[in-house]
């Protein structure tokens, strides 16, 4: 199988790393030609918690000339109406797309080249750019994993090939529920990763400061209520029932959930949002694509949303310059 990782930033470095350190031949494509000169010349060294250098092949797009089996999506979604006809040129007739962005791009990709071609995956670790060549897996080994489907739900051929080559790196869940699996990504998403690009703070010190625990929460709850109004089961997240753990109906679930939060995250408490790490680049997020999902679910289900939407119009001022990601921005949510 021929292998390619459009948008090898982070993520994409790490799990490229991954795939050819377990036999498979991968192409790293980035526009960054610094990156791109230092994997060639140096291999990906995969830093955090796990140290090891692996040699990788990487190219700018401008240098793609093969046609792929398998072209794993790692780019910003905002990018994707121009992004995907053009890959369809190096792409085999029976070869997919499998998009490892956040938020649910599957529908938006379909629309663009057909249900057969896309094949979704919900990436449950974490990784930082350190520097050209470098990157830093800061989850741990024993609680990473993925979980692909097809958003019809089958369970084709293509979609167990796709799990064998991502299995190279970790455990692959193959779901018959994946909208459900991405609901629950953005449900992590939009309360971990939005608090932690709002305030500057890694997951883990969201989690334990009080304040910023009851704002997650509160996106946390929202994103529940949702499901429950648009009929989306929420599968288990490694072994963890979200609902069953976090949603409540009184003060007591409610006390519950609240003293839970810090543990569910432990495995990942040194994450810091990818949109934080954007923010930091002078970038613009996709938080139009994750906490930008629950609110438009939220207006369509009449569900209400103002921690979510507390969230997105601090990040927006942070975008804007008008607001620095640092943890005072807490007290933003004091009167909802």
């Amino acid at each position: 199988m021929k292998v390619a990782i459009y948008g090898a930033g982070s993520l994409g470095t790490i799990l490229g790393a991954y795939i050819q350190k377990g036999g498979v031949d991968v192409d790293l494509i980035t526009r960054n030609q610094e990156h791109v000169d230092a994997l060639n010349k140096n291999g990906a060294h995969i830093v955090g918690t796990v140290d090891f250098v692996q040699k990788v092949s990487a190219m700018t797009p401008d240098e793609m000339k093969d046609k792929y089996d398998l072209i794993i999506l790692a780019t910003k979604q905002m990018e994707n109406n121009k992004t995907i006809p053009k890959l369809l040129n190096y792409l085999k007739d029976d070869g997919v797309i499998t998009t490892i962005q956040n938020g649910m791009p599957e529908l938006n990709i379909i629309d663009l080249i057909g249900e057969d071609k896309v094949i979704g995956c919900v990436v449950e670790w974490g990784a930082t750019r350190k520097e050209a060549g470098v990157s830093e897996l800061t989850s741990k080994e024993d609680s990473m994993s993925f979980e692909i489907g097809r958003i019809d739900g089958k369970i084709t051929e293509k979609v167990k090939e796709v799990a064998s080559v991502l299995e190279l790196m970790c455990p692959v869940v193959i779901s018959e529920n994946f909208v459900g699996s991405r609901f629950s990504k953005i449900l992590i998403n939009s309360s971990f990763s939005g608090m932690s690009t709002a305030l500057g703070a890694t997951f883990g010190e969201v989690a334990e400061n009080e304040k910023s625990r009851i704002a997650l929460q509160g996106i946390i709850k929202e994103a529940i209520d949702i499901s429950k109004e648009a009929n989306i089961k929420i599968p288990e997240v490694q072994g963890m029932d979200i609902v069953k753990l976090l949603d409540y109906n009184n003060d007591e679930e409610k006390k519950k959930s609240f003293e839970i939060i810090p543990l569910i995250i432990k495995n990942h408490a040194k994450l810091e949002a990818s949109m934080l790490q954007d923010i930091r680049r002078g970038r613009k997020t996709e938080i139009d694509y994750i906490n930008g999902v629950i609110k438009e679910l939220g207006e369509k289900y009449n569900i209400k949303t103002p921690y979510n939407n507390k969230t997105i119009e601090i990040i927006k001022e942070i975008e804007k310059g008008n607001k620095k990601a640092e943890f005072k921005n807490i007290e933003e949510y004091n009167n909802i």
